[in-house]
């Protein structure tokens, strides 16, 4: 399911080498079968809005929309538990989920980062998988979009789109 691996290329830190892959990004989203003509739609507004930056403006606003603003953060459980000691079992938790499916968490990544959480519906999971994936998130992602939109953020939309796509598991329980 493409859709979740390019949202999950867009909520990368925009280094050169997501600019330099664009035009795959956008072939694939056009040949995907799993986007609805909205999604299509937000993904291209996105990808149009953030190529009138250049690099060094889209670097900083990353940095500064999710980096440095904790109401932002990628890592969803600090959502939920901020730096508690309970987000550590539903770390473990997740990290578990993932090794059922094969997958080790490389590098220093936590599970919960949302562009990794993607990356694996997107390669691992069928549609009913992924939505029912994200439908345990859909709380977390609500708090998320709305931060975003409060902020003017452009990424709000895309978090929206991911939000939107849990929720259909839970209308279709």
């Amino acid at each position: 399911m493409m859709i979740y691996r390019i949202l999950a290329a867009l909520l990368e830190y925009p280094d050169q080498n997501l600019v330099d892959n664009l035009g795959e990004i956008l072939q694939a989203l056009d040949d995907s079968l799993d986007v609805s003509v909205d999604e299509r739609e937000t993904v291209r507004a996105f990808i149009a809005d953030w190529m009138l930056e250049d690099a060094t403006e889209r670097q900083a606003a990353y940095v500064q929309t999710f980096d440095m603003t904790p109401e932002h953060s990628l890592h969803l459980t600090h959502h939920l538990f901020g730096d508690d000691k309970n987000r550590g079992p539903a770390l473990i938790d997740l990290s578990e989920y993932y090794k059922g499916y094969g997958v080790e968490v490389a590098g220093n990544e936590l599970p919960d980062y949302l562009p990794l959480m993607l990356e694996f519906a997107g390669s691992q999971l069928d549609e009913t998988g992924a939505q029912v994936f994200f439908s345990d998130a859909v709380k977390v992602l609500g708090v998320l979009g709305s931060n975003l939109e409060k902020a003017g953020s452009p990424y709000a939309p895309l978090v929206r789109l991911i939000e939107n796509r849990g929720r259909l598991s839970c209308l279709t329980a």
